[in-house]
């Protein structure tokens, strides 16, 4: 499923237009942007977890030259699968 999909859908099953439907989605992954931009977590019991986790800086090599490199700390969005979401999609739920 795209973004327009899931708009559709929404505009649907709320009974709203599609860009009332649009504008409610962006406004939900502005807001959890903007929570993990600030090393926040955004969690949706049973659905799952939005965090960031950090990474140390360390030492690669560029795969062409094999020349050393400093990569340096780095921080990404991690998802974490809630327990009744992972059973319903397995199946079990």
């Amino acid at each position: 499923m795209v973004k327009s999909e899931l708009i559709e859908i929404l505009a649907s099953k709320a009974d709203v237009t599609a860009p009332q439907a649009e504008e409610l989605i962006n406004m939900f992954f502005d807001t959890v942007s903007e929570a993990l931009t600030e090393d926040g977590r955004v969690e949706i019991r049973g659905f799952g977890a939005f965090t960031v986790r950090k990474y140390k800086s360390y030492d690669g090599r560029n795969p062409k030259t094999g020349e050393k490199i400093g990569v340096p700390e780095k921080k990404l969005p991690f998802w974490k699968t809630g327990l009744e979401l992972r059973q319903r999609v397995d199946g079990l739920g």
